[in-house]
């Protein structure tokens, strides 16, 4: 029951179902999810160990970044099944279509000019 829950309140917030959304799409550093979402870094660090916590994202270090990215679900079958459901849910939902459009547009050598 603990992991369940823990998996259904990482997803009880908006901005870290956007995170889920655009990590659909590519891996993503803070500073990327940031300048995305529009909010403070703490606040999508603080999302981000949520999201981890649940097994839904994992993160992998490149040099100086450290890349975001989907789990595949594999350490939890509540996980895996939202995950896989959300790859269909909110498509169309406006809020989300414009985070994936401006995606091309984020890129973290001129975001954080490393």
């Amino acid at each position: 029951m603990k992991l369940f829950l823990r998996v259904m309140k990482a997803l009880s917030d908006s901005n870290r179902v956007k995170i889920i959304k655009m990590l659909q799409h590519r891996m993503m550093c803070v500073c990327e999810l940031q300048a995305a979402l529009r909010i403070a870094q703490p606040s999508v660090s603080k999302h981000l160990k949520i999201l981890e916590d649940a097994g839904l994202v994992a993160s992998s270090k490149d040099g100086l970044w450290v890349n975001y990215h989907l789990t595949s679900g594999h350490d939890s079958p509540y996980a895996a099944s939202l995950l896989g459901n959300l790859r269909h849910w909110l498509d169309d939902d406006s809020e989300v279509a414009k985070l994936i459009s401006g995606l091309p547009l984020i890129q973290r050598e001129i975001i954080c000019r490393k």
